[in-house]
């Protein structure tokens, strides 16, 4: 089936402003004409690129099987424009929107992990975050970057009032670093062909399912070019991703895909050898 753009949630308007958060995409809490909201505006001190990044990666993710914040494109007026966090200001234009969602992120909620309902999605969002060389969860090399505990999200919606379901957040980092640009050279070999496992946090590993690595290397097979094209090509212009970039970020997405389905199997069993999944 060809892919389509999810449009179930599709605010229009901005009615209020909250605060912003002191990060590098200007994170704003606002309330929209579809309620509340946060939104990463243009005009953030990191650039254009982290908003089709995090875009693009919320729906490979939604692709791929996990759990997401509802997410859209709120296009922003001369007269919606306020002031960011270290002198930066939101810029009108197309911004990043995800539905604000009730619940709280991992390291603030206090909650276990054995209260999950879909405890599933641990393994599934470690396939994901690899295929993704998402960084901004937990990166391979912890003298590099520290664990963002803030970037996996225990929500409180649809679920009993003692469970909690799994969300994967926040993907402005998957396939760039931190200041790195979409370029025409995206698709380099160092990225294919990166082995490190990705987003495995310590707490984790206990709850590892080998039938969910199965499952994730088989959902990485039915990535094409076709999908990726489709997802990318929804990328507003004003985010400033040149064609060649949109070409080597759709190779590097299949390419990647290929090589992470194919060897994920060991990279984990290396990374945590006793996780003892039994699928169970």
């Amino acid at each position: 089936m060809a892919w389509a753009l999810d449009t179930k949630w599709n605010p229009s308007r901005l009615m209020e402003i909250g605060g912003s958060a002191d990060t590098s995409t200007g994170t704003t809490e606002v309330t929209t004409d579809a309620g509340r909201a946060y939104i990463k505006p243009l005009g953030n001190r990191q650039g254009p690129h982290v908003l089709a990044t995090d875009w693009v990666g919320t729906h490979l993710a939604k692709w791929f099987g996990l759990s997401t914040f509802d997410v859209a494109i709120l296009t922003l007026d001369a007269e919606d424009t306020f002031p960011l966090p270290r002198g930066y200001a939101a810029q009108p234009g197309p911004a990043f929107a995800a539905r604000a969602m009730a619940g709280d992120p991992w390291d603030k909620s206090g909650l276990q992990l054995d209260l999950l309902t879909n405890p599933e999605d641990i393994t599934r969002m470690i396939v994901f975050d690899t295929w993704t060389l998402n960084c901004d969860r937990h990166y391979p090399d912890r003298t590099v970057r520290e664990p963002n505990y803030d970037n996996v999200f225990l929500s409180s919606e649809g679920v009993e009032a003692s469970k909690r379901r799994l969300i994967a957040m926040d993907h402005g980092l998957c396939f760039i670093r931190s200041g790195e640009d979409l370029t025409r050279k995206l698709d380099n070999i160092d990225k294919v062909k990166d082995d490190r496992v990705y987003g495995l946090f310590r707490e984790f590993r206990r709850m590892l399912r080998e039938d969910m690595i199965t499952v994730g290397a088989t959902r990485l097979r039915e990535m094409d070019a076709a999908t990726a094209n489709a997802i990318i090509a929804t990328v507003p212009q004003q985010w400033k991703v040149s064609n060649e970039a949109r070409k080597a970020w759709t190779n590097l997405i299949c390419c990647r895909a290929d090589f992470v389905a194919d060897n994920i199997h060991d990279w984990i069993n290396q990374a945590a050898p006793w996780f003892g999944a039994t699928g169970e």
